[in-house]
């Protein structure tokens, strides 16, 4: 099944999950670290240049954002983690918020990682695919902003984080090169988001 995802609009915010009791509705999460091209990648993908608010100061978004792609599928966008300016304790509580989020909610079909090309597999990412591989949840990695490096360190860094992955013994697991500016990518992650709403 295709989807247009010119279609899609902001459906709402929240400051907390809370359980969905609607199994008829398919969900996928975006996560990642602050300034890993989030935003970019909802706008890129959907063809609205402002469909997903980028902020001036990266960590500034706090809440949960939903996106409506159809009537039974989501697009949620989770706020940016691990902003250097961020307490320690607001820090904590978004990760709490997104693991609960993974382990409550029936409707999760897929995850997608965002991580920046030229800074991947930090903690908090590691922490993601193994809670993800914990209750079982398909994981699509994008290496964004991949345009910033030249060529060769591209495929460098996509075959060093393919090897680390592999470690995770992740069947269900997609790394590819994502760029907004250049739209790499993006076929991919509609083709990939295809399949987990169908």
């Amino acid at each position: 099944m295709k989807n247009n995802y010119e279609n899609t609009y902001f459906l709402s915010s929240m400051a907390h999950i809370k359980k969905q009791n609607n199994s008829d509705v398919s969900e996928v999460l975006f996560v990642g670290y602050s300034n890993s091209g989030k935003s970019s990648a909802i706008n890129v993908l959907t063809n609205k240049k402002k469909l997903a608010r980028i902020s001036k100061t990266p960590g500034r978004t706090n809440l949960i954002n939903f996106f409506s792609v159809t009537k039974k599928c989501y697009l949620v966008d989770m706020p940016g983690y691990g902003y250097s300016k961020t307490s320690k304790v607001l820090k904590l509580q978004w990760e709490k918020i997104i693991i609960k989020y993974l382990k409550m909610n029936k409707s999760l079909k897929g995850l997608v990682l965002f991580m920046d090309i030229r800074h991947p597999m930090k903690p908090f990412d590691k922490n993601m695919i193994i809670i993800s591989k914990k209750f079982n949840i398909p994981i699509l990695v994008l290496l964004t902003k991949s345009d910033k490096i030249i060529f060769e360190s591209q495929r460098q860094k996509l075959k060093m984080v393919s090897e680390k992955l592999s470690l995770f013994l992740l069947t269900s697991l997609n790394v590819c090169l994502f760029s907004s500016f250049k739209k790499i990518g993006v076929d991919v992650l509609r083709k990939q988001l295809d399949d987990w709403y169908s």
